[in-house]
């Protein structure tokens, strides 16, 4: 009798820990999906009208290596 009871309460805890990992990924999950991951650096925006200007000397020659950011 007393090893049911044991069993029982070692399987009450198992499936309690469970639900509470679950509980906790779903809220991990939510505040993933309401971060934007995709908005651009805030110094990368620029205001209307001043945008990317053609320029002259070294900086012209470089050529772009990657897609960062």
């Amino acid at each position: 009798m007393e090893t049911l009871i044991a069993l029982a309460a070692g399987a009450l805890l198992i499936a309690l820990g469970m639900r509470l990992i679950h509980r906790l990924n779903a809220q991990h999950d939510a505040r993933i999906a309401a971060h934007r991951f995709s908005d651009p650096f805030p110094a990368i925006i620029r205001p209307p009208g001043h945008g990317r200007h053609p320029s002259t000397g070294q900086a012209a020659r470089r050529q772009v290596t990657g897609t960062w950011p």
